[in-house]
C-alpha cells in the first residue's frame, strides 16, 4: 500500500474515530475507504476490526463506575460476547471473497438502518424505565441473543452496539446509562475476540491497521472535545446518508 493510500485510510480513521465518539457508525466511513484504495473486501473488514479495536477500550473505561453491581451479569455476558465474536470471525474467514463482496451492500444498509434507529431504541428504553410493568425475564435469557448479536459483530460489526443495547433493554431492568455501560463492555469484548482471532490469519493489512489505529485514537480525542458543539442526531443522519450512498455504489458495481 502506497503513501497516498495510507494517508487516505488514516484520514478516514480520524473521521471514523470522531464519528464513533460523537454518534457511532465510524465503520461506514473506514471500511468503504479501505475497499476504495484496493483492499479486498474480506481483508478490509478484518483490518478495520483490528484497527478500530482500541477505540472501544476508551468508551468502556469511561463508564466503569456504571458497571458496579453488574458483576454477575458480566460473568454471563462477557463469555457469550467472546464466543460469538470468534464465531463471527470464523464465519467471515470462511466466506469467499466473491460471496462477501456481494453481501457488503446489504450489510452496509443494515448498519445504516441500525444507526438510524439508534435514537428510537434509546427513547424506547427511556420510556420503558419510566413505566415499569411486569418483571423482566430471567437474565439467562440474555445470553443467547447477545451471543447471536456477537456473531454479527465478529462478522461485520457496524451497528452492533444498537443491537446489543436493544437486547439488554428487553431483559435487564436498569437505567439507560447502566445499560449503555454493559453494552460498551460487550462491544469491546466482541471486537477484541474477533481481532485476536484475525491476528492468526493472513488477512490483516498491518501498515493500514497501524495508521488507522493512530488515526482512530486522534479522531476519538477530537470527537470528545467536540461533543458539546455538534448534535449527534445531525451527524448520525449524515453518516446514515453516507452509508446508503456507499451501499448504492456497491450495488451498482
Amino acid at each position: 500500500m502506497g503513501e497516498l493510500e495510507l494517508l487516505l485510510v488514516g484520514l478516514a480513521a480520524v473521521a471514523g474515530g470522531a464519528v464513533n465518539a460523537l454518534a457511532g457508525g465510524g465503520t461506514l466511513i473506514t471500511f468503504p475507504m479501505l475497499t476504495a484504495v484496493g483492499v479486498p473486501a474480506v481483508a478490509a473488514n478484518v483490518t478495520n476490526t483490528v484497527a478500530l479495536c482500541p477505540g472501544y477500550l476508551g468508551g468502556s473505561l469511561a463508564q466503569l463506575n456504571d458497571l458496579r453491581g453488574n458483576e454477575r451479569r458480566m460473568w454471563l455476558l462477557v463469555p457469550a460476547g467472546m464466543i460469538g465474536g470468534i464465531a463471527g470471525g470464523i464465519l467471515l474467514l470462511n466466506t469467499g471473497e466473491r460471496v462477501f463482496r456481494s453481501l457488503v451492500p446489504f450489510l452496509i444498509l443494515l448498519a445504516a438502518g441500525l444507526l438510524a434507529a439508534q435514537d428510537s431504541v434509546r427513547a424506547w428504553l427511556t420510556r420503558r424505565a419510566e413505566h415499569k410493568g411486569s418483571a423482566p425475564p430471567h437474565e439467562m435469557w440474555t445470553v443467547l441473543p447477545v451471543g447471536i448479536a456477537a456473531v454479527y459483530g465478529g462478522y461485520f460489526g457496524a451497528g452492533l452496539s444498537v443491537i446489543v443495547l436493544a437486547v439488554l433493554g428487553l431483559v435487564i431492568d436498569e437505567s439507560l446509562t447502566r445499560l449503555n455501560a454493559i453494552k460498551q463492555v460487550i462491544a469491546l469484548v466482541v471486537n477484541i475476540a474477533a481481532a485476536a482471532f484475525f491476528l492468526f490469519s493472513d488477512q490483516v493489512m498491518w501498515s493500514a491497521a497501524a495508521v488507522m489505529a493512530v488515526g482512530a485514537l486522534i479522531g476519538g480525542a477530537v470527537g470528545g472535545r467536540l461533543a458539546g458543539k455538534i448534535r449527534p442526531a445531525v451527524l448520525r443522519r449524515i453518516v446514515v446518508a453516507i452509508g446508503v450512498v456507499v451501499a448504492g455504489v456497491y450495488l451498482v458495481r
